[in-house]
């Protein structure tokens, strides 16, 4: 039986039923390849707890997990058949999409934004209006739609350098602090620790919340949905695929479930993969997405068809893709199916009870 979603401008197929069982290899274990979004981190904790807790293993995977980098964009990795799986925003997905690359968005493990544009609370610059002639910070690749949406929101052209001056900051705080930025891009769970992990000079204490102005683009209107699982249309219309991806999506869903219900256990698993950044660090910014992801209304990694609609509308009326996407653009069959397959187990695949905790900053995230 087959069900759809249908907003104003795009169609999301749901298909329901059995879905055809893949394969193993010799070992019987299917080989795949995740492609993170970034570098190892507590960002991408439930994919590392999945791996060491054996959850892959139990669903039949060998599963090798791949750092991002500046250098090379998920989308084009999974695209070139470098990845089976990637990590990423939706937005960039659609901007794919827009270029005729088939990619499709089959999980969405983040249930609400944590993108922030940040100001010194001495500057007065509270809005996006206000960034007008302003130096703003920005990531590259793929990493700009939504502060971009949001300055076209307010009538600033952020191709217009007489509007803005857009600047491509690095991926940390080093601008922003040395005053070099007005204001700077910053995701809950990783800038705006750095800042905070800080010291001021001034005071020879560590930056507060209070020296700051936190604009959070989904507050603005122009918050879109992060780090959703995708691959390429081609390899998912394939039945044993299918099955595959359902198996990684039951088995990665497991791990961020251990994420929340064993915190201290799931960070020292990412500890254990030598992330950059400190312990101190990884214990803030495993607590912010978890409260990115829980609670999940309806099941982690299952996407809220009113928030993709909201997203592709925003990409479209503030010119983050040209056309409104066509075809198959989110699944949602095999999220579904795996989330029903951890609800028989008596797993809690919704948190509805969670509660985020209280997290100190720790001076250099150390």
């Amino acid at each position: 039986m087959a069900g759809w979603w249908r907003s104003g401008r795009v169609r999301v197929v749901v298909i329901l039923g059995c879905l055809a069982a893949a394969c193993g290899d010799e070992g019987g274990n299917e080989k795949v390849t995740l492609q993170l979004k970034w570098v190892t981190q507590a960002q991408f904790a439930g994919y590392y707890a999945a791996l060491d807790q054996g959850y892959y293993k139990d669903e039949k995977l060998d599963v090798t997990i791949l750092p991002g980098s500046a250098s090379n964009t998920p989308e084009h990795v999974v695209a070139d058949g470098g990845a089976e799986f990637g990590l990423d925003w939706l937005p960039s997905l659609l901007v794919q999409r827009d270029s005729d690359v088939n990619l499709v968005n089959i999980a969405q493990v983040f249930t609400r934004a944590g993108v922030t544009e940040v100001t010194w609370k001495d500057s007065g610059l509270t809005t996006i209006a206000q960034l007008r002639g302003k130096r703003v910070g920005v990531w590259c690749c793929g990493n700009q739609y939504q502060l971009f949406a949001a300055l076209v929101k307010n009538g600033i052209d952020p191709n217009n350098p007489a509007d803005v001056q857009i600047i491509y900051q690095p991926f940390d705080t080093s601008l922003f602090l040395s005053r070099q930025l007005d204001a700077a891009a910053a995701m809950t769970y990783n800038e705006l620790a750095q800042v905070l992990e800080t010291e001021n000079p001034a005071t020879g204490e560590l930056y507060q919340l209070s020296d700051l102005n936190v604009i959070k683009l989904a507050e603005v209107g122009t918050g879109m949905l992060e780090d959703g699982i995708f691959v390429r249309g081609e390899w998912i219309a394939d039945a044993e695929n299918q099955d595959i991806a359902r198996r990684f999506l039951k088995a990665t869903f497991k791990g961020w479930v251990f994420c929340r219900d064993h915190f201290a256990e799931c960070l020292q698993i990412v500890l254990s993969h030598d992330p950059t950044l400190g312990v101190g660090h990884q214990r803030w910014q495993l607590n912010e997405v978890n409260a990115l992801i829980w609670p999940a209304p309806l099941g982690i990694g299952v996407t809220d068809p009113a928030q993709f609609t909201n997203t592709v509308d925003i990409s479209l009326e503030f010119g983050v893709i040209k056309s409104p996407p066509t075809g198959d653009v989110v699944r949602v069959d095999l999220a579904q199916a795996a989330v029903a397959a951890l609800k028989e187990e008596g797993i809690d695949v919704n948190g509805a009870n969670y509660q985020k905790p209280t997290v100190e900053v720790t001076p250099g995230g150390k």
